[in-house]
Order: structure tokens, then sequence, then C-alpha cells
């Protein structure tokens, strides 16, 4: 899957429920946590409105 894609499904699942962790969303992507963890910062630095609580999840 390319990068640009991946970014944009990790929204639209972050999206889609009400709380998403980084290991969730790694199976569901078929990567690693620590994958999500950098697509999500560059997300956030981008100016997408994605909240992550340690040891919750994301919203």
């Amino acid at each position: 899957m390319r990068r640009a894609d991946r970014l944009f499904q990790i929204v639209q699942l972050i999206r889609g429920r009400r709380l998403s962790t980084a290991d969730w969303l790694a199976g569901r992507l078929q990567v690693a946590a620590r994958t999500v963890y950098r697509d999500v910062a560059d997300l956030q630095r981008q100016g997408v409105p994605i909240e992550g609580e340690a040891g919750v999840g994301y919203r």
C-alpha cells in the first residue's frame, strides 16, 4: 500500500470508531505500530485533527 493511501486509511479508520489504538490500526493496515505512530504524527503536523492519549488511543 502506498503511504498516501495508508494515511488516508488511518484518517478513515480513526473517524469511524470512538477509539483506535496504534496496535489495532497496525493490524488493520498490516504495518508495525511504530509506522502508525509516525504516520499519525505526520498527519497531526499537517493539521489533521487527531487526538491521541498515551495508553488509551486515538480519536
